[in-house]
């Protein structure tokens, strides 16, 4: 069964660029990525488009639809009324190069300056993790870049200014793998705070929302990474421990 669907597609480039109508034949199943495709393939051959996997997994496909920051693979057509308009909008918060790509290059210079993991002196096969560590960390493993987080958070979504400061919440939730991970002996709670902008998350839980890997980056890696950082600057125990030598990385109160 296949119908004619109404699309209003933004076409433009780093100049200016405007909203455009099209009425595209969909089929039973499809996705809206199918039916950006068979615009390209009838009507609009220059449209510019980024994707790659189709599946998911690859996060090249994030855009606006709707209003709503999604993956264009993964946002089927059958949750739109046969006679709804689906308007396709590049994401907002990095700046557009044509059409429906946008320059995210913002978030690899993001995550570059992060410290790469450090096991210090354990060698291969030495250490050994409880299976919640193993889980904890698992979970932010799944994160597939599609920058969806980074793209709604009103921090640098509303903000241009915020940028230098701000890593936002993909790379600040890499901060927090490593530093949960028990086998990394790097203290990345100050570069969290005084270099990622941690300070700047107000946990609105947007990026959590938009998350296509259902990753609960808000409760599970900010606001723990928050309270790390909480108790390192503002506990006068842990203050008192860090001079003494008895706090270790991690732990938010002297050992006995």
């Amino acid at each position: 069964m296949s119908y004619k669907a109404k699309f209003r597609v933004w076409r433009g480039d780093a100049g200016e660029g405007e909203l455009r109508d099209y009425t595209v034949e969909v089929n039973e199943g499809e996705v809206v990525l199918d039916v950006i495709h068979r615009l390209q393939a009838t009507q609009a051959p220059d449209l510019a488009v980024r994707w790659n996997c189709k599946a998911g997994k690859c996060g090249s496909c994030s855009a606006e639809i709707n209003g709503m920051p999604r993956l264009m693979c993964m946002t089927r057509m059958s949750t739109f009324a046969p006679d709804e308009t689906v308007t396709v909008t590049p994401i907002r918060t990095f700046p557009v190069i044509r059409d429906l790509v946008t320059d995210v290059s913002f978030n690899y210079e993001k995550a570059r300056q992060i410290p790469a993991f450090d096991p210090g002196d354990v060698k291969p096969g030495e250490f050994r993790m409880q299976q919640e560590d193993v889980e904890r960390s698992q979970e932010f493993r799944k994160c597939i870049e599609c920058f969806l987080c980074n793209n709604v958070c009103h921090v640098i979504r509303d903000h241009e200014e915020n940028k230098p400061n701000f890593s936002g919440p993909r790379f600040l939730m890499r901060i927090a793998e490593l530093e949960m991970h028990p086998a990394d002996t790097a203290d990345r709670r100050k570069i969290a705070q005084d270099d990622h902008g941690l300070g700047f998350c107000n946990i609105t839980k947007c990026c959590t929302e938009v998350c296509p890997e259902h990753i609960k980056i808000t409760d599970n890696a900010l606001i723990p990474l928050k309270e790390r950082v909480v108790g390192r600057r503002y506990d006068p125990l842990v203050w008192l421990g860090s001079k003494l030598g008895i706090v270790k990385k991690g732990e938010d109160t002297p050992s006995a």
